[in-house]
């Protein structure tokens, strides 16, 4: 009677909820979508040499993947091309990052692999927005310029709206995404900005070779154009950008 009671009442949801997170709860797969928050499309090959597996073992987690909806995929000839389906799989992935305790990553292993941790978390991009110190420093002085409300959740102000609209960045309203959203930040665990006005932000600094990405991965550094830019702009001390 008990049982049937339990399954009467269970949440239709949670049964999907399981598939969703099993779909996570591997290595391997895990591994692809950390490196997908990189916005890019990569081949199969390419995510297999990074996961260090077989192409073929890489394919079968990326049928999963793909099957459950977190990843799309497209061919180009030989070619098999994978990304994240969208800018919530990106949210998703980078909110339950955020939930993984400090001392609970493995540690770097070597110098290499230290300053690559450095340089993520002195700027990168998640998924199309800032993130790390630079997303941080970015969204505190938008705030304090009043250009951003963090009070009520994340709003642009009408002056930010004009402040975007003097930088010549479109931002276009009109889509299922919102124009302004709180992303937990895994390494200062502070919200930086994303959803629509962070993306738009993210690729006028890279447009204007503000900012330029760091090798293939997602960190982004800060040029000495950049640095005068957000200073004029945004009154961000330089030594915060380094």
């Amino acid at each position: 009677m008990l049982d049937d009671m339990t399954s009467t009442n269970r949440d239709p949801r949670a049964g999907a909820l399981a598939r969703l997170a099993a779909l996570a709860a591997d290595e391997t797969r895990a591994a692809c979508l950390l490196a997908l928050l990189d916005g890019r499309a990569w081949t199969a090959g390419e995510l297999a040499r990074h996961c260090g597996v077989a192409a073929s073992t890489l394919s079968e987690h990326l049928g999963k993947l793909v099957g459950g909806g977190l990843l799309t995929e497209e061919r180009q000839g030989r070619h098999r091309y994978v990304r994240l389906a969208d800018a919530r799989v990106a949210q998703l992935v980078e909110d339950l990052t955020a939930h993984i305790a400090p001392d609970a990553a493995e540690r770097p292993r070597g110098l290499r692999q230290s300053g690559a941790d450095s340089a993520m978390a002195r700027g990168r991009t998640c998924y199309d927005h800032l993130a790390g110190r630079l997303g941080i420093a970015v969204t505190e002085a938008l705030t304090t310029r009043g250009l951003l409300r963090q009070d009520a959740g994340f709003a642009l102000t009408d002056a930010g709206l004009e402040w975007f609209g003097g930088l010549g960045v479109d931002l276009d309203g009109r889509g299922r995404r919102p124009l302004a959203r709180a992303c937990l930040d895994w390494t200062e665990r502070r919200p930086h900005l994303a959803g629509a006005a962070g993306a738009a932000l993210c690729r006028h600094l890279l447009d204007q070779g503000w900012c330029v990405r760091i090798g293939s991965g997602r960190a982004v550094k800060v040029t000495g154009a950049g640095e005068r830019a957000l200073s004029g702009l945004l009154g961000i001390d330089t030594a915060a950008l380094r």
